[in-house]
C-alpha cells in the first residue's frame, strides 16, 4: 500500500529543492532501499524501517522488500493557477490520486531568495495555495453537476446520493472552506474518494526553516504549527538546505551531521512519520527465509483487510493468521522458538492487527 504525497508551494518556497533532497537521501540510505524516478517529477522511495532488517537477519532472508513511498512534486503553483496561470494547472490533476498533500510553506527570510508576494508570510501562501485547489474543485464540481442531475431524475439512488454529495462540496466550497472540512459520515468518505477532490485530501504543513531554526523551528513555522492544529493537520519542520546536505553524505556521515545539528533523523523520516499518522496508517510484517516484508495498512485493520494488502485470494479464502508480536519474534529468535514458547497466537477473522505484527496467513481458496 504505502502512501503517495503531492508537495505543491508557491514559487522559491524551497518546495523542488526539497523533493530532489527527500527523494536523493534514500540514495544515501542502505542498499536496501532502493530509490526510483518514474518521472522528473515523480519520485519514490522505499520507507526505511530497523525492524524489517532485524527480522531479515533473524529469518535468513534472500530479499528485504519494503513499503514505498511516491511524492509528485508539483510545479510552483501562483494566484490564478486553477485557471491557467503558470504551470501549476497542468500539474494539478497529478495530485488528484494522491493520499496526502505536503503545502511546503517558506518560514526563512533571505534577501536572496525573491518572495513571489515580496514578504514571508507562510500563512498567506497556505492560503494562496488552498485558494487555488478550491477553484479547481469548484471547476470540477461545476463541470460534473448538469450530468448528475439529469441522472439522478431516472430514479437512481446512487445518482441521488452523489447529487446531494456534490451539492454540499459545492456550498462548502463557494464558502471558502476546502471539502475536508465536512464532517462526512463514514458511508459517504467512499464515494468522495471517488471524486478525486483536491481540497479533500489530508493536509501535512512542512515548514522550511533556515539552518539555524532547523531543530527548534522559528517565529514563522509556530504560525503554521498553530494553524495545524486548529485544522488536525499535522506539520513537520525541514531545513530543506540540510536535507540537500544529507542527501549528498552516507548514512554514517549523515548521523554525525545530524548530531552535530542537535537533530534526531533526516526530514525524509519526520514526514513519513507524520504521514502516517496523519492517514492513520500502520505497518505489519511477513518474514521466512525467502523475504522479509513491511506492508503498509490502515490502522485498526482486521486480519482479512490485511491479508488483501498480499493478494485479495487472501482475504477472500482467509482461514486464519498465525500472529507474533514483533518484539516476541526477536526475543526469542524467530518463528519456531516463539511457536515453542507459545508466542505465537492463532487469530481469527475479527482479530485487530497491532503495529508490528509478524504475521503468517492460511487461506483457502
Amino acid at each position: 500500500m504505502g502512501f503517495k504525497c503531492g508537495i505543491v508551494g508557491l514559487p522559491n518556497v524551497g518546495k523542488s529543492t526539497l523533493f530532489n533532497a527527500l527523494t536523493s537521501t534514500a540514495v544515501a540510505q542502505a542498499e536496501n532501499y532502493p530509490f526510483c524516478t518514474i518521472e522528473p517529477n515523480i519520485g519514490e522511495v522505499a520507507i526505511p524501517d530497523s525492524r524489517l532488517d532485524k527480522l531479515s537477519n533473524i529469518s535468513n532472508s534472500l530479499n528485504i522488500v519494503p513499503t514505498r513511498m511516491t511524492f509528485v512534486d508539483i510545479a510552483g503553483l501562483v494566484k490564478g493557477a486553477s485557471k491557467g496561470e503558470g504551470l501549476g494547472n497542468q500539474f494539478l490533476a497529478n495530485i488528484r490520486e494522491m493520499d496526502a498533500i505536503a503545502y511546503v510553506l517558506r518560514c526563512f527570510e533571505d534577501p536572496n531568495i525573491i518572495h513571489v508576494d515580496g514578504t514571508v508570510d507562510p500563512i498567506n501562501d497556505a492560503e494562496t495555495v488552498e485558494t487555488e485547489l478550491m477553484l479547481s474543485d469548484l471547476e470540477s464540481l461545476e463541470r460534473r453537476l448538469p450530468a448528475l442531475e439529469k441522472k439522478s431524475k431516472s430514479n437512481d439512488s446512487d445518482s441521488k446520493d452523489l447529487l446531494k454529495l456534490t451539492k454540499l462540496c459545492l456550498e462548502t466550497l463557494q464558502r471558502g472552506n476546502p471539502i475536508r472540512s465536512i464532517p462526512f459520515k463514514e458511508t459517504d468518505i467512499e464515494i468522495i474518494n471517488s471524486l478525486q477532490l483536491l481540497t479533500s485530501k489530508p493536509v501535512l504543513y512542512v515548514c522550511n526553516v533556515d539552518e539555524a531554526s532547523a531543530a527548534s523551528g522559528n517565529q514563522f513555522s509556530q504560525k503554521v504549527l498553530d494553524r495545524a492544529k486548529s485544522e488536525g493537520a499535522k506539520s513537520v519542520i525541514i531545513s530543506a538546505s540540510i536535507e540537500s546536505e544529507l542527501s549528498q553524505l552516507n548514512l554514517q556521515d549523515q548521523l554525525e551531521l545530524l548530531e552535530d545539528l542537535g537533530l534526531q533523523e533526516p526530514g525524509l523520516i519526520r514526514v513519513i512519520h507524520a504521514g502516517y499518522e496523519l492517514l492513520g496508517l500502520m505497518t505489519y510484517f511477513t518474514s521466512g527465509p525467502k523475504e522479509s516484508r513491511a506492508w503498509t495498512i490502515p490502522n485498526k485493520s482486521t486480519a482479512p483487510r490485511a491479508a488483501r494488502e498480499i493478494h485479495t485470494d487472501f482475504e477472500k479464502g482467509f482461514i486464519r493468521a498465525e500472529v507474533i508480536s514483533y518484539h516476541d519474534y526477536v526475543e526469542f529468535g524467530g518463528e519456531n522458538k516463539s511457536r515453542e514458547s507459545g508466542k505465537m497466537r492463532v487469530e481469527g477473522k475479527d482479530y485487530i492487527v497491532q503495529d508490528g505484527d509478524v504475521i503468517l496467513f492460511r487461506f483457502n481458496v
